[in-house]
């Protein structure tokens, strides 16, 4: 196994242990893994969605400082 990284390594044109990390990565973080910002903007998209229909949010959050958590 040693060898065929060596191998694979060589030919990528970097170090065995740049490769074991590259294929770490792409293990981890797939270039197709889902994007929770772009997945609620499509969303907002299909709906038809603006930035005035936010605006209520704004309207109805509450603006009182939060307050620590207490543990007790």
């Amino acid at each position: 196994m040693h060898r065929a990284l060596r191998v694979r390594a060589a030919m990528h044109g970097r170090s065995t242990e740049a490769e074991v990390r590259d294929i770490l990565e792409s293990v981890v973080k797939p270039k197709q893994r889902v994007r929770m910002g772009h997945a609620l903007a499509e969303v907002g998209r299909r709906l038809g969605l603006t930035n005035d229909d936010f605006a209520v949010f704004d309207e109805v959050r509450d603006k009182a400082p939060p307050e620590p958590m207490r543990f007790e």
